[in-house]
């Protein structure tokens, strides 16, 4: 068996594995026979199909959003620490989902979808301004002035956040739970209002895993190698945000799956984009799942924001990625 088809045959069976586990475990036990016989278990059976399955749909495709942004936005700048949270892109979705809620924003045509699309846009205008702000600073676009100027946007963004919070009167409790990042009774609905812009984001993705390795040589070399650059990049940018946004309207901020997860599939299966944006996808689904489903059992009955699990995870792996990138740099000077 060829490396690549284990890394597809292992990542599916880990995705597979972890959606019974996070629908199977939590106070009430679900018996595998619910699948085919409702009438078994009428309690567990409601409990699965209307609350445990959507959470966990929602989670994986949350976390897939994430991770194959991550691995796209760290192809496109060449730099691993490159994620949607790191970049303020999840500040600027955050942003765009609370306005949303607080001036009770929307869209006559879209209806339930004017969440996710104010959402989407808070995380392109946020990535543009990013990426502008930072060429202005520094043509080369260097991993520090990308990481400081995400700094200095989320920093922005998040103050915008906390005036709406601390104006806010009934919805409250609605901004904060965003926030705090949860997949919790949030139900099929929710599951058909992401659907549609992982499809197109991840598509638009995709189209570009050819472009993304080109890329990887610099722009020059792609530009006398056919790649349309400016395309390219635009592309990548708004599938990308329209991913994080689509995401953060579903479950709040929930950050470092964009980097975690491309990060490791990248270490493990290597760097090629035709396999990384898919493993990453499917790597980013269960790990979220798993993580949502230690964040509701941890401490049962309460439960955690599934944001706190991601931080504890991506924190550590974050200073690790960032320690050995100057380290080599020391040694190469």
């Amino acid at each position: 068996m060829s490396k690549i088809v284990t890394a597809y045959v292992t990542a599916i069976t880990l995705l597979i594995i972890s959606i019974w586990c996070g629908a199977a475990i939590g106070s009430v036990h679900i018996p595998l026979e619910v699948l085919w016989n409702k009438a078994a278990d009428e309690t567990a059976a409601n409990i699965f199909w209307k609350i445990r399955l959507p959470r966990v749909f929602l989670a994986g495709l949350v976390g897939a959003s994430l991770a194959i942004a991550g691995a796209a936005f760290q192809g496109l700048l060449k730099n691993p620490l490159a994620d949607p949270y790191t970049l303020g892109v999840s500040s600027g979705a955050s942003v765009g989902a609370v306005m949303t809620i607080f001036f009770g924003l929307s869209i006559p045509v879209v209806g339930l979808y004017a969440l996710p699309t104010f959402s989407m846009l808070g995380a392109v205008l946020t990535m543009v301004a990013v990426m502008s702000f930072a060429r202005v600073v520094d043509r080369s676009l260097k991993m520090e002035t990308l990481i400081l100027t995400g700094v200095i946007f989320s920093s922005f963004l998040g103050s915008l956040i906390s005036l709406m919070i601390a104006l806010s009167g009934e919805e409250l409790r609605q901004v904060i739970g965003w926030l705090l990042g949860s997949v919790s009774m949030r139900g099929w609905p929710f599951v058909q209002m992401i659907i549609p812009f992982v499809i197109v984001g991840s598509l638009m993705l995709w189209t570009q895993r050819r472009e993304l390795n080109v890329l990887l040589y610099g722009e020059e070399r792609a530009k006398h190698l056919g790649v349309n650059v400016k395309r390219s990049k635009y592309l990548i940018l708004v599938g990308g945000s329209m991913l994080t946004g689509a995401a953060v309207a579903v479950s709040g901020t929930i950050g470092f799956v964009g980097l975690v997860v491309p990060h490791m599939t990248r270490m493990i299966w290597g760097s090629d984009h035709r396999h990384l944006l898919p493993l990453s996808f499917l790597n980013g689904a269960t790990l979220l799942i798993i993580c949502d489903l230690i964040a509701r059992t941890i401490i049962m009955p309460r439960e955690l924001p599934i944001g706190v699990i991601t931080a504890f995870i991506g924190a550590p792996v974050f200073s690790y990625i960032f320690y050995k990138q100057r380290r080599s740099k020391g040694v190469r000077a």
